[in-house]
């Protein structure tokens, strides 16, 4: 009977969380448009999230590059496809590897950035403040960075994935020796717009609003304590890797299943 309570509890535990997120998401969802109206707030978290972490997507893409460059054409070169490392590479990148690396390096440096920000002003009591002074908080401090996320995360993914080709592109000609030609040519002839590039825009699009909405979520409902809010900060790591991890399943299966 002990263990079948634990259990019992354990789940409403997890019902109850569930049951918190789809209020916020709804109370989220209502305060967005109000939030436009001072676009302003909406482009400087853009540049908060955005600007502040390009070194670590530009740095991780070209390593990413270099390294997808350097296995594939020892895989290739055995059965005399070489010429092909250019469309591997811009494949990898666009289709699966430029939305989810970008996703897992959003939410460890923006992610826990929005946790901590949003959970240091609910132990400063800043949130109870607006609201006193009649000013709502998930219109002037939740739904921004929620734009911000959704907007950034395509942005940074597309940087990242420029960035990968453009590593991919060194190691190739440079190092390796492939015909310039055929790396370029390869990889235009055979990546599609709509299916590659428009479905990896996609995938970066719902890794934005997940890894986002779990950042402020986790933000809004942190204890007002400093263990409270970096314990909140770890769970926005952890939670948002799983939930980017578990949609790339559901969205390649639903994408590139014929």
């Amino acid at each position: 009977m002990n263990a079948l309570a634990v259990l019992g509890a354990r789940t409403l535990e997890v019902l109850r969380g569930f049951g918190h997120a789809a209020f916020f998401f709804v109370d989220l969802l209502r305060a967005m448009p109000a939030s436009l109206r001072r676009f302003g707030l909406v482009v400087a978290q853009i540049h908060a999230i955005g600007n502040r972490s390009l070194v670590i997507i530009v740095a991780s893409g070209m390593a990413v590059g270099f390294v997808l460059a350097l296995q594939m054409y020892y895989a290739l070169v055995t059965y005399g496809a070489a010429e092909s490392l250019g469309l591997i590479v811009n494949l990898a990148l666009v289709r699966e590897l430029g939305p989810v690396v970008t996703a897992l390096l959003f939410a460890g440096r923006a992610g826990t950035s929005l946790t901590a920000e949003i959970g240091l002003m609910k132990a400063g009591e800043q949130l109870s403040a607006m609201e006193m002074m009649a000013i709502d908080p998930m219109r002037r401090i939740v739904a921004p960075r929620f734009w911000a996320g959704v907007i950034t995360m395509p942005l940074l993914t597309a940087v990242f994935n420029a960035v990968g080709v453009l590593g991919g592109w060194v190691v190739s000609v440079w190092m390796i020796g492939v015909d310039p030609g055929a790396f370029w040519s390869q990889m235009q002839g055979g990546v599609d717009v709509w299916a590659d590039l428009g479905n990896g825009v996609l995938k970066s699009f719902v890794f934005g609003v997940a890894v986002t909405f779990v950042a402020l979520l986790q933000g809004w409902e942190a204890r007002p304590t400093a263990e409270g809010v970096s314990r909140a900060t770890t769970r926005t790591v952890v939670m948002a890797s799983l939930a980017v991890l578990g949609l790339d399943f559901i969205l390649t299966a639903l994408m590139f299943t014929y």
